[in-house]
């Protein structure tokens, strides 16, 4: 089962505004939602997992445990921080943050 934080619900509607308004290049609407679907689908086979990865950075280990590292492309990964709960096989999603303001 997988359980995802007011943090990062509304990280996922931030992320879906952000990439739907970027400046730099702003995404059609369809992109974006086939993107934030990707997520999605990332983050709720988590607790299929066989193995779970420590966090490693200071700024990670804020909100969990764990954290997954979705490879988007080459520019973007996204950091998916998360518990696990190896009792009941859940996962408790915390936050979810691009590279772009993660650093040791």
């Amino acid at each position: 089962m997988v359980y995802y934080s007011k943090i990062a619900q509304n990280d996922l509607v931030e992320i879906f505004w952000g990439l739907l308004t970027w400046d730099k290049h702003p995404l059609e609407y369809n992109h974006v939602t086939t993107y934030l679907d990707d997520i999605y689908d990332v983050c709720n086979k988590l607790d299929k997992l066989k193995y779970h990865t420590k966090t490693q950075f200071q700024l990670h280990k804020q909100f969990g445990n764990k954290v997954y590292n979705y490879r988007r492309n080459k520019n973007t990964t996204w950091y998916i921080i998360y518990d696990y709960d190896e009792t009941n096989n859940a996962v408790y999603i915390k936050h979810i943050m691009p590279n772009h303001t993660s650093s040791e």
